[in-house]
């Protein structure tokens, strides 16, 4: 699981995020929905570490920046930052030398197989295209087995197949016990398969319902999205979560 507890990110006098709280407990997804500008991605990147901020974060109990949490935590940026002169074996080989994996070479194997790599295991990250950069992206954060997995738009720039496989590895995730946070703007892509929704606007989270909460209403995540960010900024949708 991880928890995140009145986070707060500020870039000078603006406030990125303001007092934001979340938590998602083990073998559950939990989606992260909000539009441009909504504060998504900076509190995704506090979560892994890449940014200072005030508040706590909490990774299977670990503070977020320690060793312990770091080997418990995957992490598939938004943009694929893939090392130009390394092939795609030799970026899972990176990864599991950091990782100190052993007997690691199968489910890299795996992992290259599902995503439609294993042809391209020779190319270089500079050679490949954006959708293959995000595959190779998605093999590395997975391959340490991390009990945490952060995406942030995952589905973006794959193929359709891609997307169908990536679909069935969240969950296998779940099934496993693992934690994911899901950050998208392709709401009609995520509805078959969350537990948990929390929506963002203007830095803060705005709503957080479960999919049983939304299943006693009747309301639909896309009905749900769009009358919390439709919204004015007086508070009211806030009172409501």
């Amino acid at each position: 699981m991880f928890e995140v507890l009145g986070v707060t990110k500020k870039y000078g006098k603006m406030i990125a995020n303001d007092n934001v709280s979340i938590t998602v407990g083990n073998g559950k997804i939990a989606i992260l929905l909000g539009p441009n500008g909504a504060g998504k991605s900076t509190v995704i990147k506090c979560i892994c570490g890449l940014l200072r901020f005030e508040g706590d974060i909490r990774i299977c109990g670990h503070e977020n920046r320690s060793l312990e949490a770091k080997k418990m935590l995957g992490y598939v940026p938004e943009i694929p930052a893939l090392y130009s002169m390394l092939t795609v074996e030799e970026h899972l080989e990176f990864i599991a030398r950091a990782y100190s994996l052993t007997d690691w070479e199968p489910y890299a194997e795996e992992l290259m197989t599902r995503f439609e790599l294993s042809d391209k295991r020779k190319k270089l990250g500079k050679e490949l295209s954006k959708g293959m950069q995000q595959k190779v992206s998605i093999c590395c954060a997975l391959l340490p087995r991390p009990r945490v997995v952060i995406f942030d738009e995952p589905l973006v720039g794959l193929d359709p197949k891609a997307i169908k496989e990536l679909k069935l590895v969240f969950r296998d995730l779940k099934d496993g016990g693992a934690t994911l946070l899901i950050s998208t703007h392709m709401i009609d892509s995520v509805e078959d398969y969350w537990d948990v929704t929390h929506i963002m606007a203007q830095g803060k989270i705005l709503a957080s319902r479960s999919r049983d909460d939304l299943m006693q209403t009747g309301e639909s995540l896309e009905d749900l999205f769009f009358s919390i960010t439709d919204c004015d900024s007086n508070g009211r949708e806030e009172s409501r979560s």
